[in-house]
């Protein structure tokens, strides 16, 4: 019977032995057959072949198998081999299989991504859920499912600079992800490693870059483009939406366009998913899936409902699912009165004749220039400082300064001499934020090293003032302070991250511009977040909270504003303008919602610009709150696209629960990996713990040289010892711990979490597969079963065009005495026979295997035929669906074509027909390929794969 090429399939290339990995269409129109290799020369690499151009790739028939009696104790070598190979083989169900597993406090809610994931044809998703609730881990949740099911082995994160070492941590430490950093030192160190002119990219399998270095380095740009991977994930994705009038997000734009071909799988992730505007969302949508709309502009949420490409929560959405995992922040709002000198301060800028080409600015123009400078001196006098000077140096520039700028530059020069009677001493909101940190509430010192403090101002002058005074204010050494700002590297931004998160460093109190307010994980050793000036954005306020406020935070959240209270009345309205923004910030803190939904406005530069003109317009804090606020959440009848995509959430039901375990050899990963160690005779240094369920390792030469390739240079170690446990609590403690390394320390866990998806524990697996050697499979004996009863475990593996196994058929087939083979529940069987870890002593007594031998034929055979059977079924499931998909995708098209003549009806011929011509091209190539893509993953090749695991005879 003809086999056709298959996942998991051991054929033999150029006189080697492999077993193929995965299968993907060609360029050529075959296909590429990744393998790794089983026998002796080639064991331990990988390989890709393309099948159009080997002259003679020979399928092993498993009818063919060679079948051979198992001399180990307990037959745990064949026990090996089964568990092996079900840790390797897991079908494309819809199912979480292991994700759930990884060392993480574990939460319902988390599973929600993956599962929508891999109900879809083609993975892609946005993970737009709200600040802190772990979009890092649930997106490397979904990573691993595909990972295991075949379809995750190449990845690219992109992200922003000061995040590549946290998410390249947290997916290492607690999903056993490598991603391989390409900050601007790792580039130089893998120009050191890499053969010259290699690709890093094709390189090692898993990257994580910076969105800025791929958008800047031509070299980078050029290695992109030839490459290819298996899943893609752009972090804090609103950088890379299309927003009208930002140059520098249309490139970001046009380079995320480019990525999103690159890879079957995308996920992208973002608290802020959109900018109010349907076009900037549509455009993260087109990325994701091009067919999903037709028009950016005008489009519904019941548009994008049947693709299911999106999932948006907040904490509100999921408390349910996360019990005990937020607690609620405790917010103040520290009020300072202004002190005489500031309030002149605050007088000179109301006198301030502000200038526009040469002429005193009248009217709105004139009030924005002064809400300019006012909120400078909000923040500091040291930034209204900078302000005032850099003003003042504008102004003398000119060629011939007018009567009126030089009147402005008097005016500037009597507001410094204001500003300079402004001492420490007479600074009213930092007097309160050094009374606040001594208060009985808070009891602050700068000496628990696991007390720590975020203090967030948007003024880089305003920085390093507080940098200047307060180590000597609050009796601490300087190394207890540092700036995290984005003049800084990123190796440096990342350095401080570091620093902020090891216990034994002396840094204690971060300094942190708005840099620092996407992402960061900042919340091990702090819960305390102090705003000293007040961002003139809803959005803004929310990202600074989450870095302390976020999922993993064990302390209570304290959150406090810094607010100055002035009896000038113009001053005064303004800064209860500001107030307003602070009491809502805390409404939403407690309801723990969106904070989109204050302003309506959806990026923080319209949100500040909102607040700049009411300012400049003279409006009361209540006019504010009625008119830019309430009315802004209650827009008029007309369509309310956001109301529409994102009012209420998306209020969910937890996921499916976790399918049960199927039958296991071994208890645990542990007690299998600790026998598959002891049958490696080059690893015969290695230790185990069984209290701590911990292998200890140094790698043998064929491992060095695969995790060289795999591992990133943070965690590989050339000459030293691998510590694995598969106890979740040490890897836990053990990346607690690397948090207090010093300075130089590498800061990695030293214990790594020993579970299928480790490369040493894949190692392991490869190793237990190989070793059972060519076209051959183990016989156990059963007492268990009747005199004239025999049976062979096989598998049976349906895939679909691209040649992923869409179901795994795991069977037993029994004959008893002349009956014909039938096919048994394989988890049934294996039961029934006691096949399982010391559950069969093994007497050694020779057997003779003839007579399985020549029962195998027709065991495989009925195996075919039941494979088979389950085709047909399985087809005919499928056809109706790819025919749904297929009408789902024409009556789409259409909408695209009709679209596309609405926007040209208005257009001259003479540009109409090339127009047409291009946009139909484009809707052509976008449907034909994702066409192609959908028959290509739903249908399923006609002839299955099936592989001969073990015989089973009774035991004589």
């Amino acid at each position: 019977m003809q086999q056709r090429l298959a996942p998991g399939a051991r054929v033999t290339i150029r006189d080697e032995d492999w077993v193929i990995r995965r299968i993907d269409l060609s360029d050529d129109g075959g296909h590429a057959l990744t393998c790794d290799g089983l026998s002796e020369l080639v064991r331990g690499t990988s390989a890709s072949f393309l099948d159009r151009l080997e002259d003679d790739i020979q399928i092993h028939d498993p009818a063919h198998t060679q079948l051979f009696q198992d001399t180990s104790d307990y037959f745990t070598d064949s026990l090996l081999y089964l568990e092996s190979q079900r840790l390797r083989t897991v079908a494309n169900d819809q199912h979480l299989h292991r994700a759930h597993q990884a060392v993480m406090k574990a939460a319902d809610y988390q599973r929600v991504p993956a599962a929508m994931g891999l109900a879809q044809v083609r993975t892609r998703l946005l993970i737009a859920d709200g600040v802190g609730l772990g979009k890092t881990l649930e997106a490397a949740m979904l990573a691993t499912e595909l990972d295991i099911r075949g379809r995750g082995r190449r990845i690219l994160v992109v992200t922003q600079k000061s995040m590549l070492t946290q998410f390249q941590k947290e997916w290492w430490s607690r999903f056993t992800i490598p991603l391989v950093r390409l900050d601007s030192a790792g580039i130089q160190r893998i120009r050191n490693n890499i053969p010259s002119g290699h690709n890093p990219f094709n390189y090692y399998d898993k990257t994580i870059i910076s969105m800025d270095t791929l958008k800047g380095n031509n070299e980078y740009r050029n290695y992109l483009d030839k490459s290819r991977w298996d899943i893609i994930v752009i972090d804090e994705c609103h950088n890379v939406a299309v927003r009208k009038g930002d140059a520098g997000s249309s490139r970001r734009a046009q380079l995320a366009k480019h990525l999103a071909t690159k890879s079957d799988t995308l996920i992208l992730l973002s608290a802020t998913p959109h900018d109010g505007s349907p076009n900037s969302f549509a455009s993260l949508i087109w990325l994701l899936d091009p067919t999903a709309i037709s028009d950016p502009d005008d489009y519904t949420r019941a548009d994008l409902d049947r693709k299911d490409l999106f999932v948006r929560r907040f904490k509100k959405d999921i408390k349910g699912q996360a019990e005990g995992q937020f607690a609620e922040p405790v917010t103040r709002r520290l009020s300072a009165r202004a002190t005489p000198q500031e309030e002149v301060a605050f007088q000179s800028v109301l006198e301030i004749p502000f200038t526009q080409t040469g002429a005193r600015a009248q009217g709105k123009q004139g009030e924005l220039q002064r809400v300019g400078l006012q909120k400078a001196l909000f923040s500091s006098p040291a930034a209204a400082g900078s302000y005032a000077r850099n003003r003042i140096d504008k102004l003398r520039r000119r060629p011939a300064p007018s009567d009126a700028e030089k009147e402005e530059i008097a005016a500037f020069e009597a507001f410094l001499r204001a500003l300079d009677a402004i001492t420490p001493e007479r600074f009213s909101k930092y007097q309160r934020l050094l009374t606040a940190l001594c208060d009985p509430q808070a009891q602050w010192t700068g000496k628990d090293s696991k007390d720590r403090l975020v203090i967030f101002s948007e003024r880089i002058e305003t920085l390093k003032w507080l940098m200047s005074r307060l180590p000597g204010d609050l009796h601490l050494e300087k190394d207890a302070f540092t700036i995290l700002d984005g003049g800084l590297s990123d190796v440096d931004q990342q350095v401080i991250v570091e620093r902020f998160g090891q216990e034994h460093d002396s840094l204690r109190v971060l300094l942190c511009s708005d840099v620092a307010s996407e992402g960061l994980n900042l919340h091990y050793f702090a819960h305390r977040l102090v705003h000293f000036d007040l961002p003139w954005s809803p959005m803004v306020f929310q990202q600074r909270n989450g870095r302390v406020d976020r999922f993993g935070q064990e302390r209570t959240p304290r959150i406090d504003y810094l607010l100055t209270q002035s009896e000038i009345e113009t001053v005064k309205g303004d800064l209860r303008v500001i107030e307003v923004l602070v009491r809502k910030d805390e409404q939403i803190s407690r309801n723990i919602g969106d904070p989109a939904s204050i302003l309506r406005k959806h990026s923080s530069e319209e949100e500040e610009r909102v607040v700049a003109d009411a300012l400049a317009s003279g409006m009361s804090a209540e006019q504010f709150e009625r008119e830019c606020i309430e009315q802004a959440a209650a827009p008029d009848d007309a369509y309310d696209w956001e109301a529409d995509f994102f009012g209420a959430g998306q209020q969910q039901a937890p996921p499916a629960p976790i399918p049960p375990e199927p039958h296991r050899f071994f208890p645990d990963v542990y007690a299998f990996a600790k026998q598959a160690i002891s049958r490696i005779p080059e690893a015969a240094g290695y230790r185990i713990d069984d209290q701590a369920r911990m292998l200890r390792l140094t790698p043998p030469a064929d491992l060095r040289r695969r995790l060289r390739r795999q591992l990133p240079a943070e965690i590989l170690r050339e000459a030293d010892e691998y510590l694995l446990s598969a106890h979740p609590g040490l890897v836990e403690e053990s990346i607690q711990r690397a948090r207090e390394a010093d300075r130089q320390g590498a800061a990695w866990p030293d214990i790594q979490y020993l579970w299928p998806q480790h490369p040493i524990c894949q190692w392991l697996i490869d190793r237990v597969i190989g070793d059972v050697g060519r076209r051959r499979a183990p016989v156990i004996t059963s007492p268990h079963l009747a005199a004239n009863e025999c049976a062979f475990l096989m598998l049976g593996l349906i895939p679909n065009r691209k040649g992923q196994p869409l179901i795994a058929e795991w069977k037993a087939v029994v004959r008893r005495g002349d009956q014909d083979h039938a096919i048994e529940d394989f988890d049934t069987f294996c039961a029934r026979a006691g096949i399982a870890e010391r559950g069969l002593p093994n007497a050694r007594r020779a057997l003779d295997l003839t007579a399985l031998q020549q029962a195998l034929g027709d065991a495989v055979a009925t195996m075919q035929l039941f494979v088979e059977d389950q085709v047909k079924r399985f087809s005919a499931t499928r056809a109706e669906e790819v025919k749904r998909k297929l009408a789902e995708m024409d009556e789409l098209r259409g909408a695209q074509e009709r679209q596309l003549e609405l926007r040209l009806a208005n257009v001259l011929d003479s540009v109409r027909t090339g127009r047409r011509a291009r946009r139909m091209k484009d809707i052509e190539d976008v449907f034909t390929e994702y066409g192609q893509w959908v028959k290509d993953s739903l249908e399923v090749e006609p002839m299955p794969f099936v592989q001969v695991l073990a015989g089973v005879a009774a035991r004589p």
